[in-house]
């Protein structure tokens, strides 16, 4: 690991609760930024390595708020969220006025409100601020940052969040985020399917799926999923970058909003029972280019008959 930056030019406390896939590189990006950084995990092994790069550990959620003025919560449910938040020794518990928690999870929109009026009767506030790019662009600090709230809390995280995204865009009020990475969800996980159909396609009728690829990539057919999920279909790599079961997650938490908006998605669902599928076959902590093996089971083609050479 590179060794943490000066301190000089972010004096404030920062807290971090959830640190996986995706909230250990996040959290070393705002400690290589010089935050002072203050965190915590369920699994407290996974602390010991941020411990190391210059982060103090917590006891609990609510230590970290009494610590930092500004708490960043990524874990992986509406659930987690709540008991992070709101559950015994939660950030609610330790939380003084003024502070706002800034959650970076893909969760229900309803359960974002709910948890920002508990928040405001302690007289502190709350951030939705989900994220896309994966764990490269955790990694990497180039996350596109969805953001709800009111616009002063939203100044305040916004030179933090500047560390771990270069993409931030205000949505609206406390919920419009999380609206906004569910349609994001439905957008590449649609999106993904035709790339897998149109893989699947080339193949049934003679075309090499890899040249078909590199005819349409850069067309109107031009889509991240293509270019980048594509190629892992082609050669049968499934490790996972976004795993299937948090996928269902996602699209789970859309068709209840869907339905609760009276909002027909008819591809979602059928690409949420699709995915279903490949969780029924084992594959649930694959990666979400399985869907390109689910689609050839379909076909009768077979995983395994033609991956990419070379």
């Amino acid at each position: 690991m590179m060794p943490p930056a000066s301190k000089s030019d972010a004096p404030q406390p920062v807290g971090f609760v959830g640190l996986g896939i995706m909230g250990r590189p996040m959290a070393e990006n705002l400690i290589r930024a010089g935050y002072r950084l203050t965190v915590f995990n369920r699994t407290k092994t996974r602390a010991d390595a941020l411990v190391e790069f210059g982060a103090r550990a917590a006891a609990s959620p609510a230590d970290v708020a009494r610590a930092a003025p500004i708490v960043i919560v990524m874990v992986t449910d509406s659930s987690d969220v709540e008991a992070v938040v709101a559950g015994p020794d939660g950030i609610i518990e330790g939380i003084r006025p003024g502070s706002i928690v800034v959650d970076m999870s893909t969760i229900a929109p309803g359960t974002e409100r709910r948890l920002a009026a508990r928040l405001r009767e302690r007289g502190a506030d709350l951030v939705d601020a989900p994220v896309s790019g994966g764990d490269v662009g955790a990694r990497n600090a180039t996350l596109a940052i969805m953001m709800g709230g009111e616009p002063a809390s939203v100044a305040r995280v916004q030179p933090v969040l500047t560390r771990l995204g270069k993409s931030l865009t205000h949505c609206g009020p406390v919920g419009s985020g999380q609206l906004a990475k569910l349609s994001n969800q439905i957008l590449v996980g649609v999106t993904l399917l035709a790339v897998s159909e149109a893989i699947s396609f080339a193949r049934k009728n003679g075309l090499d799926p890899e040249t078909m690829v590199h005819a349409v990539e850069n067309g109107a057919a031009a889509s991240w999923q293509l270019s980048n999920l594509g190629p892992k279909i082609l050669d049968e790599d499934f490790a996972p970058g976004f795993m299937v079961d948090l996928i269902q997650k996602d699209l789970r938490i859309v068709l209840e909003a869907a339905g609760e908006a009276g909002a027909p998605l008819p591809a979602t669902a059928l690409l949420h029972q699709l995915f279903a599928a490949a969780q029924a076959h084992g594959e649930g902590r694959q990666g979400t280019q399985i869907l390109g093996r689910v689609i050839e089971r379909l076909a009768g083609s077979g995983a395994g008959q033609s991956p990419r050479k070379g």
